[in-house]
């Protein structure tokens, strides 16, 4: 990978590093967008040290040298999708190892381990983790790796990632952070301690819901062995074509969050006031639960809702269906706003009983913000909203 390193007595700001990217690996070309690098197979010996894609392809390099400057890390290894990047991670462990998880994780992740990686020996525990009881945990089962999510999906709980990666560091254990839902823009865990900082590129990163990535990035040069190793042996490589889309998509990722975070605040507000919303989740409304934690490790809320409607399963379908400008769909961090029901989409894997403790109930809704203008966005939920009579 190329290095990220900025020369001495120069400090470009984030919107300057998300542009210039760097190497384009077309310097006689003077082009301004490197090209794809649409190719299985490279020359034996060329100077840059591509053989094959699998292992190596320019426009992961570039997407990757990208990635790393924006985390600020020494190391980012792309692969094909989120759940390709959970994959990479898992496979460094061993058949008898232990996974203390964070009891609200995303679904697929919660399948991967429940549902493929149980069947290699590979064990899982799940905890509370915003409990100051888990730590007592940690030190007790001594697990191979910590896996958490912060704000976690759907229900936003905010986890204090510093304390518990200290805690972590204590007795050697590494920890993963999905930061899927912040980026590094709003939330860098690498900084408040952990090993490695997991990304769905194809959400807020490439933010036009047209390519699959992930990313995981780390400080740690076994780590980063250990994502490349992967990378090539499982298959895990991402695809020329969608690292340069998401290359792409990277450039306006700041003045993207800027508009959601903003869309998202007003909403959260309004919402709260409806007569229909039962609860509200946002992490930067001061009826948080983890309101404080959430301002000091964050630099904003970020862009997802998460309600519960007084409403059954049918009113609460219909509610997302009557929707305008949020498409009811499973994805999040476009452009486009989006609206989601956990219980039988997103968490549909999820046994019951694990979705009734966690309070992943048949009337919980959540929101993907988009870059719309907030005005038709709120009077969009509130048409939907009325006709809950």
């Amino acid at each position: 990978m190329e290095s990220t390193e900025l020369k001495e007595g120069s400090h470009p700001g984030i919107n300057t590093r998300v542009i210039h990217h760097g190497e384009s690996f077309a310097k006689t070309t003077g082009t301004v967008m490197p090209p794809i690098f649409q190719s299985s197979t490279f020359r034996q010996g060329n100077e840059e040290g591509f053989d094959y894609t699998r292992s190596g392809n320019p426009n992961f390099r570039i997407l990757e040298s990208v990635l790393a400057s924006l985390e600020d890390c020494k190391y980012s290894t792309v692969f094909g999708s989120g759940v390709s990047a959970i994959t990479a991670i898992a496979s460094s462990l061993k058949s008898g190892d232990l996974v203390l998880c964070e009891e609200n994780l995303y679904g697929c992740t919660v399948r991967l381990f429940e549902k493929v990686f149980s069947k290699f020996g590979l064990r899982t525990k799940w905890l509370d983790f915003s409990n100051p009881s888990c730590f007592d945990e940690i030190k007790k089962l001594s697990p191979a790796m910590i896996w958490l999510e912060s704000p976690t999906n759907p229900l936003l709980k905010v986890l204090d990632l510093k304390t518990i990666c200290t805690k972590a560091k204590e007795n050697q254990i590494p920890v993963v952070v999905d930061n899927t839902f912040s980026t590094a823009i709003l939330q860098k865990p690498l900084d408040l301690g952990a090993s490695l900082s997991l990304t769905s590129t194809t959400k807020y990163i490439n933010g036009h819901s047209d390519a699959l990535g992930g990313a995981v990035c780390t400080q740690d040069s076994y780590w980063h062995e250990q994502m490349r190793f992967a990378q090539k042996a499982l298959g895990l490589q991402a695809s020329p074509f969608d690292c340069w889309l998401i290359t792409r998509g990277v450039k306006t990722l700041p003045l993207r969050l800027q508009r959601q975070v903003s869309n998202a605040t007003s909403l959260a507000n309004q919402l709260a006031k409806n007569e229909y919303v039962q609860w509200i989740s946002y992490p930067f409304r001061s009826d948080h639960p983890q309101y404080e934690i959430a301002k000091k490790q964050m630099a904003a809320g970020g862009a997802i809702i998460t309600i519960r409607l007084k409403a059954n399963l049918d009113q609460t379908y219909a509610f997302c269906e009557r929707l305008k400008y949020f498409t009811m769909a499973e994805s999040l961090g476009g452009v486009e706003s989006l609206v989601c029901h956990p219980a039988t989409m997103t968490h549909a894997s999820v046994s019951s009983q694990t979705k009734e403790k966690l309070g992943i109930s048949e009337s919980l809704v959540r929101f993907s913000i988009g870059c719309e203008d907030v005005l038709d966005l709120d009077q969009d939920l509130k048409q939907s909203l009325e006709k809950l009579k």
